[in-house]
């Protein structure tokens, strides 16, 4: 089988209910966002029940819970839970926000984000789960939400809590954003990643040269995989060559083009793109008598 299966992100609370709409379209994961909804009253046996019974041969690439890990204690215990749950969805992934302070810079954060993700850690190895980064941006002199934007960031998380439970949920976007090379950045980072968000970028280089980065008017702004500037091709080959087994869900909901009616037509443009991009849309195990003389992929 491909070692990447392309899915889309969808609300927690409206799976269910959207997953047999998108099985037929040829989505094969998906991951569930928990941020609009107060795990604190969902039965979430019963919830991964409904979900398993929906569908029908493919995945749950991941639990997404969005918030200041650090600072709201309601945001933890939702991410505790999701640990905890995450095998009744069948799925070893948990993505967060690592959190942040805003009255202070990445470096002074660490020792907040130790105390915090030693227990997660801890919790998710014991669960057999990995932990992933989601990289929305912050600010390094001044958190927001989320201190896990950039590599240096990474860096100082990664050495703080050493846990092979921690990894990546990556995407181009963020490093597009910042005007940084993504493609650069993976080949650093690849080893890190347990997930992926089909999320692209474009940037707009006539505004930058017109007005520069501090004008009036955008110079980025999110596309849909296929609508963006990376090549991702390059992003897949990358990745398996790192040995990456796991989930591209696209994380739609943020073109600014391609929305409201058409966000669906083009999600299907996209999980189109990204199968081709992974090496194929069809998986075809065959003939078996010649497959050239490189031998076996995986042992």
């Amino acid at each position: 089988m491909f070692d990447i299966k392309i899915g889309t992100l969808i609300p927690a609370e409206k799976a269910a209910a959207m997953i047999p709409q998108l099985n037929p379209k040829g989505f094969e994961s998906y991951e569930l966002d928990f941020n609009s909804w107060d795990i604190d009253e969902v039965d979430l046996t019963e919830h991964a029940a409904r979900i398993r019974d929906s569908l029908d041969g493919r995945t749950v690439g991941a639990l997404g819970r969005y918030g200041n890990t650090l600072l709201d204690e309601k945001v933890r215990r939702a991410v505790e839970k999701l640990i905890d749950s995450a095998r009744l969805y069948g799925t070893n992934i948990v993505s967060v926000f690592a959190g942040g302070n805003p009255e202070k810079s990445v470096p002074d954060t660490i020792p907040e984000f130790k105390r915090v993700f030693d227990e997660l850690a801890r919790r998710a190895e014991a669960n057999g789960v990995r932990i992933a980064f989601e990289g929305c941006g912050g600010g390094w002199h001044r958190g927001s939400t989320n201190i896990a934007f950039c590599p240096k960031s990474w860096e100082l998380m990664f050495d703080a809590v050493p846990s092979g439970a921690l990894g990546l949920e990556w995407e181009p976007t963020h490093a597009i954003e910042t005007l940084a090379d993504p493609i650069i950045q993976l080949h650093h980072w690849a080893g890190k990643v347990v997930h992926v968000h089909g999320k692209d970028g474009h940037i707009a280089w006539d505004i930058i040269r017109d007005e520069g980065i501090t004008g009036t008017s955008p110079f980025c702004w999110n596309r849909t995989p296929g609508f963006g500037d990376t090549d991702w091709v390059d992003i897949f080959t990358i990745l398996m060559q790192h040995g990456f087994v796991g989930s591209c869900d696209i994380e739609g909901y943020h073109d600014p083009v391609f929305f409201d009616d058409l966000e669906w037509s083009a999600q299907l443009t996209s999980l189109d793109y990204l199968k081709r991009c992974r090496g194929g849309v069809e998986f075809f195990d065959g003939p078996n008598e010649y497959r050239g003389y490189q031998g076996r992929r995986k042992k």
